[in-house]
């Protein structure tokens, strides 16, 4: 690997590292907020509706922008967003403001889903320079972000640290991040060939690919298991399980450690096993503790079992995206296809379990997760399209000889 190579990985590991502190910052700071601006369960789904909004937009701008573009100035202008929606978060906290709020988090959402789409094609495109397995340690150095932002917002919670000014260092922390990072992502990378670039006629193509609207099943599936602990997992340890605020940041740490171990370590497993037993085993773990957290009245086996939740959920994104831009020709397309099938999960998830919660609890609502989750077992076998397109590759050669 080159020296230009292996600053662009590292840039990209930054990059990723980035939105995950960002957004842990946010979630373990959600029952002190939730409390500051006075609202119920229900209200509190349509105040993460904003993040969901705003992701929805974000990735559904991303694929058209990067194949015009390329990489480079959407990561950049997503990640930018990302920073100073994190401020406004933080004012609207002070100002307990639920408009300001949801204006940052609406932000914060399309930052995210911009630059994601951007930065894992990318990351595809250093997969297939170096003909090594990066998504799933990117994806973990998202989860490591997470795990670090959720420790500092512990102890920010025990130390009775207003939120409001935990987020606005964190602001200052992910400026310095982005400024640093930057400099080495190359320009250019992703942008479509003659006639592709935002092409409606391939778009469409696209969606007509069985197999990856397969794997678009497979994301939103553990898109919804990811997303719904990173919405409500600290609210629905308080609310669900009678922990305090302190012990629910606990738990979601616990969480996202889990989901960073899974991701540092699924590159050995996937070269292992292969991904269909891999996506059929962070399922089933996925599935096991989704039971737990929600049939268990003990809140230490609960608090335990969102270790098994953690590592399920952990391969779904980045092995689902490795699998689609390995579909077929377009990989941005393909790629901000699945994205965004996935991330239909992040824009219904929250309003809809917040909904739920406020009927039936947010422990009930976690059925519907379940649910998704398990089906994701069935489905596994989607994402095997290695041997598909090395099947289609012989073919291709032998259809050359004359």
């Amino acid at each position: 690997m080159d020296l230009a190579t292996r600053r662009r990985r590292q840039a990209l590991f930054l990059l990723f590292f980035l939105p995950g502190i960002a957004l842990s910052s946010w979630v373990t700071r959600t029952p002190d907020i939730r409390d500051r601006l006075e609202a119920s369960t229900g209200q509190m789904g349509l105040i993460l509706f904003g993040l969901s909004l705003g992701s929805m937009i974000g990735i559904l701008c991303s694929g058209r922008l990067t194949s015009r573009y390329g990489t480079r100035p959407v990561i950049g202008t997503g990640t930018a967003l990302v920073v100073v929606s994190l401020a406004v978060i933080s004012a609207g906290a002070l100002l307990s403001s639920v408009p300001v709020v949801v204006a940052g988090l609406c932000g914060f959402g399309a930052g995210v889903g911009a630059g994601d789409v951007a930065a894992n094609v990318d990351a595809a495109d250093i997969e297939r320079v170096t003909g090594k397995t990066t998504l799933p340690t990117l994806h973990g150095c998202f989860s490591l972000g997470t795990v670090v932002g959720a420790g500092a917002g512990i102890a920010a919670t025990a130390a009775r640290l207003p939120a409001h000014w935990h987020l606005a260092a964190v602001t200052l922390i992910s400026a310095a991040i982005f400024l640093y990072a930057m400099r080495a992502i190359p320009a250019g990378t992703g942008i479509g060939a003659p006639g592709q670039a935002g092409s409606g006629g391939t778009e469409s193509k696209v969606w007509k690919d069985g197999r990856l609207l397969l794997i678009g099943a497979i994301v939103l599936a553990m898109a919804l298991a990811e997303g719904a602990a990173n919405d409500w997992l600290p609210l629905l340890m308080v609310d669900g399980h009678g922990l305090d605020a302190a012990s629910g940041s606990l738990v979601y740490a616990g969480f996202a450690a889990a989901m960073t171990i899974g991701r540092f370590g699924g590159s050995f497993f996937l070269d292992r096993f292969g991904r269909t037993a891999v996506i059929r085993a962070s399922a089933v773990s996925g599935a096991l503790g989704l039971v737990l957290v929600i049939f268990s009245d003990n809140a230490v086996l609960a608090g335990a079992a969102v270790l098994f939740w953690g590592l399920g959920a952990a391969l779904g994104f980045p092995v689902a995206l490795s699998a689609a831009g390995e579909t077929g020709p377009n990989e941005t397309a393909r790629v901000s296809l699945v994205a965004t099938i996935g991330y239909i999960a992040f824009l219904v998830g929250p309003p809809g379990l917040g909904f739920l919660g406020d009927h039936w609890g947010l422990r009930a609502a976690m059925l519907v997760v379940l649910a998704f989750v398990a089906s994701a077992v069935l489905l596994a076998p989607a994402v095997d399209t290695r041997r598909r397109t090395a099947t289609v590759d012989h073919d291709d050669e032998r259809s050359r000889t004359p």
